[in-house]
């Protein structure tokens, strides 16, 4: 596995403080995007939260997804969670160190108060001593929250006083990436009244380790107003796999006002699924996607491969980040016209984006939104291994085409054979298809095929242009 240190620098620790004027939160940030470019510890609010309980809690709960691995654990340093100010709000991004749990929480805006919130993306510091802070407020008496530095920290300060190196291996950010392109496919398949949804959450079992396949996939199914567990993918049902990686949001069901479950459109699926719960906050916002095996993370889904493996994408991806103004949300429609593109290829280009860390996906607003990702995810394609072996496949002139059938010969002198099956998917003869179903995404024999045949129509097309002339 591919992995490099990944360090981050702070002036000085995160700290929740009492004074003569009330409590105040001043959340470190450190190196980060920003609409002018890159900067040192960029400041993207200064105000006040609505509801400190709730936003504690839910700090905490992204801060403990962040420190967890859900399968075979062991001790290792956790990366900090991403803020990103979108203008308009706070989103607070964290991923498991397992790879199969993203957490978010939005602080909208009836969650703030007294402040305008910035544009941009960095680090934000969550000690220990600050979790024990946080986990000791017990009141809504006002809490002050910064996100980024003090005025005068900025002016005294030389350099930063508090450096953290973590491993940073390439599955955990293809899996980021991932997360957000599973999310785009999901809709709204059940929502719950407060009542309903705690009694639901608490019926599930607290910590633990998830086990590889234990008692195999958990469905629930909408039932009045609840949810009621069924053994089988019925007509309705949302997976959910691995329940144990739900308790982070233990931290905010006293304060649930709703619970909302999305799942994957389309047919009945016979296996696992990925899922992403909600728990509706005051002004606020908590949501953990789930991969859908405890012990299969986000980034071998291979989502997102179709799109990397096109040069159209590519380089209508590189116009689409040109376009993105830090937006809380991306209207497709409106970046098409504005980029003079189909809906499609916009789209196609944002998933590419998500591979860099350059959008994430909201699935309450059905909508991507705008955020650069604090790590060197470019990365990620070049060490994605079926779309690097599918690119040396097409360069060692493996693929052979006929037709609507394509031939490709392996590396072990073995023949595969791939075609066009439903709704555009290409079928293949390899073991990986047959084990998945294209339910993890094409295979490196399948992606040499499209990318030949791209290839060759790009070929065509030149020939055409120039027997014209």
């Amino acid at each position: 596995m591919t992995r490099s240190a990944q360090a981050v620098a702070y002036r000085q620790p995160s700290v929740l403080r009492s004074g003569a004027g009330g409590r105040h939160l001043g959340l470190e940030t450190s190196r980060g995007a920003t609409p002018t470019g890159v900067e040192d510890h960029p400041r993207f609010f200064a105000g006040f939260l609505t509801s400190p309980q709730v936003a504690a809690a839910g700090l905490l709960a992204v801060a403990d997804v962040a420190a967890a691995r859900y399968f075979q654990p062991q001790l290792r340093a956790s990366l900090d969670p991403v803020v990103t100010g979108n203008g308009d709000r706070l989103r607070f991004e964290s991923f498991s160190g397992c790879g199969g749990v993203y957490a978010r929480l939005d602080v909208l805006g009836p969650g703030l108060d007294g402040g305008e919130v910035g544009h941009g993306t960095t680090n934000v510091d969550v000690n220990n001593p600050l979790r024990e802070a946080l986990s000791r407020v017990g009141s809504d008496d006002p809490l002050h929250l910064r996100v980024g530095p003090e005025e005068l920290a900025v002016t005294t300060l030389d350099g930063p006083v508090l450096e953290k190196k973590v491993p940073l291996p390439d599955r955990w950010l293809r899996g980021f990436a991932e997360a957000q392109v599973t999310a785009a496919g999901f809709d709204l398949r059940a929502e719950l009244p407060a009542d309903e949804a705690v009694r639901f959450l608490r019926s599930l079992p607290l910590g633990g380790t998830a086990r590889r396949g234990a008692a195999g996939p958990r469905w629930v199914v909408p039932a009045g107003r609840g949810l009621r567990p069924t053994t089988r993918p019925v007509p309705g049902a949302v997976c959910l796999p691995g329940p144990e990686r739900l308790g982070a949001l233990q931290r905010v069901l006293r304060h649930a006002t709703a619970l909302r479950v999305y799942g994957p459109q389309g047919a009945l699926a016979t296996s696992g699924t990925a899922a992403a719960w909600e728990v509706v906050l005051q002004g606020m916002r908590l949501t953990l996607t789930l991969s859908p095996d405890p012990a299969r993370g986000f980034s071998g889904e291979g989502g997102v491969l179709d799109a990397l493996a096109t040069d159209e994408a590519a380089e209508d991806a590189e116009l689409i980040a040109v376009l993105l103004a830090w937006e809380p949300r991306v209207d497709v429609a409106d970046l098409a016209a504005s980029a003079g593109l189909t809906p499609e290829r916009v789209r196609a280009a944002l998933i590419r984006l998500g591979t860099s860390g350059r959008v994430g996906y909201d699935t309450a607003e059905a909508a991507y939104f705008h955020r650069e990702l604090p790590y060197d995810a470019g990365r990620v394609e070049r060490h994605n291994p079926r779309l690097r072996s599918a690119r040396a496949l097409v360069a060692a002139g493996a693929v052979a085409l006929a037709g609507e059938l394509g031939t490709v010969t392996a590396e072990d002198g073995h023949v595969h054979r791939v075609r066009a099956a439903a709704a555009g998917v290409l079928s293949c003869s390899c073991p990986w298809w047959a084990k998945y179903r294209g339910g993890r995404g094409p295979c490196k024999h399948a992606l040499a095929v499209r990318m030949a045949r791209r290839g060759a129509a790009a070929g065509q097309d030149l020939a055409e242009i120039g027997g014209g002339a």
